[in-house]
């Protein structure tokens, strides 16, 4: 039986997930990244005003 999952994740390769899961007895026939989101911009700090 071939079951579909979709995982989000973060910091993470698809072969250590694949490494992790098949050390848990889990057999994985294929990783597809399907999407990646950008990582948010950090704001930037204001110009602080000079007296």
């Amino acid at each position: 039986m071939n079951i579909n999952y979709i995982l989000k994740v973060q910091d993470a390769k698809a072969a250590d997930i694949q490494k992790t899961l098949q050390a848990t007895g889990i057999k994985v026939t294929s990783i597809t990244e399907v999407y990646k989101d950008k990582p948010a911009e950090a704001p930037q700090p204001e110009a602080e005003a000079k007296a």
